[in-house]
């Protein structure tokens, strides 16, 4: 017989990722921790280091780290009967061998975690370490120094290359001491106002209640105690996700924008994800410009059916499918019958069954077919769901982004929209300069997302990202430029 989990996603690149979490400063890190267990087998975890941050100046609490996985432990084998065989759950003692405590209030010397960092840096390999920040980034800020100290400089820069941060805004003084010093250093971070978070995109997970933002916009219905209680504190993992405290998971951001589910490019954070959207702060062409990304603003159809233009919305927009699969997975949790809970749907797009990314260059003007008959679920009781969409938002340099970018025309083939043909804009729509209005060979990069959604309960929805590159080799198009952007834009109404 064969065996059910080999027809689940595989994850064949799996992202190294380092945690530092001020756990027990409050709730939400707790809750995040649960969270990211629960995803675990798409991570190659090398660090958990319980932190400071400004919030919680004086003490670590890694004891709450092996609390949690003391209750992973009991359910790790249920979990693995749901996915792929290549992709298994790692026991409980793994993540108990990841355990550090960071800086203990205003220690000099490399703490215990920091040495961890700092080995997990030095380590051979091409594949970048993602460092998520849930409260102060000391621990991050020594190991630079450290790196800096024992490397000469250009060894210095190629380890620094090899980092990936992203950070829930600023926790103590050392995150702008980091990007100050290290404007090479690929950074990702809500900038705002000392201790104003309802300006950070990364509240938009659940905060819309809390700090009044967007307000009739996020369906906030999956994020209610009652709706937590009754289906995320369920079993052994779940009973350890504490109530929430201000807002819930305001840490989880971090994980999300790697999670693997077809949506997001984890070096590209201006094509958003679940984890949000993030802009260069500094695009200087001198070479000299910082690897440091801050929010980028979504426009996002809102539960009341209104248009908010808003950097909480580029993850909000996402919610009832990331809080849908978080429920799935904490099924997953209850159970090893693989017949007893609901698995992802794999999407095929000419042929392919991977979650990469499919990466088209096509003519402007000209028609593509994209055929994604090849998608099954893994429930065979299931049906599916497609639906194909413009996301504009990243294609587009500011915020005006109906006058910048063009539709692409979606016409579906068949009465399900399992295959669809794709009418790329004219050239003077999407292959012409910005302010000189000259035409360009090569011209906006299209982003297209297939979003597949099964009827299981709850449902659940995977994504395949197409990138289509405009392209205009008879060099058409084109019109009188400008020196100031509302003149050009003025000419575009």
């Amino acid at each position: 017989m064969t065996d059910p989990r080999t027809t689940t996603h595989r994850f064949p690149h799996k992202p190294r990722v380092f945690i530092l979490s001020d756990i027990s400063n409050e709730p939400d890190d707790a809750e995040s921790l649960v969270r990211y267990l629960l995803y675990s087998h798409q991570f190659q975890t090398e660090g958990l280091v319980a932190c400071t941050s400004t919030w919680m100046r004086n003490k670590v609490c890694p004891q709450d780290m092996h609390r949690i996985i003391d209750a992973y432990e009991r359910v790790v084998d249920n979990l693995n009967a749901h996915v792929h065989p290549t992709a298994q759950y790692l026991p409980a003692y793994h993540f108990r061998g990841l355990i550090r405590k960071g800086a203990n209030g205003d220690d000099i010397p490399l703490s215990e975690g920091g040495q961890l960092l700092l080995e997990r840096i030095q380590v051979s390999t091409d594949q970048p370490l993602w460092v998520l920040c849930w409260g102060g980034t000391n621990v991050l800020a020594q190991v630079l120094l450290r790196i800096e100290k024992l490397h000469g400089e250009t060894e210095a820069i190629q380890l620094r290359s090899q980092l990936r941060v992203y950070a829930i805004s600023d926790q103590d003084d050392t995150g702008a001491w980091i990007r100050h010093r290290y404007p090479d250093l690929f950074y990702i971070v809500s900038i705002h106002g000392w201790n104003h978070y309802t300006l950070a995109a990364w509240t938009g997970i659940s905060g819309d209640q809390y700090y009044h933002f967007d307000q009739g916009g996020p369906d906030f219905s999956k994020m209610t105690k009652e709706w937590i209680k009754s289906h995320i504190q369920i079993g052994p993992l779940g009973t350890a996700y504490p109530d929430y405290l201000f807002i819930p998971e305001g840490d989880t951001p971090t994980f999300l924008y790697l999670i693997q589910n077809g949506l997001g490019v984890s070096e590209h954070p201006n094509y958003g994800s679940w984890g949000g959207r993030y802009q260069r702060t500094d695009i200087s062409p001198n070479g000299l410009a910082s690897m440091h990304y801050g929010d980028a603003i979504d426009r996002v159809i809102g539960a009341d059916g209104r248009v908010y233009m808003t950097n909480h919305g580029t993850i909000w927009r996402w919610r009832d499918a990331f809080q849908n699969d978080f429920a799935a997975h904490m099924q997953w949790t209850l159970s090893g019958d693989f017949a007893q809970a609901n698995h992802h749907p794999v999407i095929s797009i000419n042929g392919d069954a991977s979650l990469e990314t499919v990466y088209l260059e096509a003519e402007a003007g000209s028609t593509i077919t994209l055929d994604a008959s090849g998608t099954y679920d893994p429930d065979p009781s299931d049906t599916l769901s497609f639906v194909w969409f413009h996301y504009k938002d990243p294609s587009a340099t500011q915020t005006w982004v109906d006058a910048e970018v063009a539709d692409l025309v979606i016409t579906s083939l068949d009465s399900e929209s399992r295959k669809v043909k794709i009418t790329i804009p004219l050239a003077d729509k999407c292959c012409v300069e910005l302010m000189s209005r000259e035409p360009c060979l090569w011209g906006q990069l299209m982003h297209l997302i297939l979003q597949v959604t099964d009827n299981g309960s709850p449902a659940l929805t995977s994504y395949r990202r197409v990138l289509i590159q405009t392209t205009n080799p008879r060099m058409e198009g084109g019109g009188k430029g400008a020196d100031a952007i509302g003149e050009v834009m003025a000419a575009m109404v």
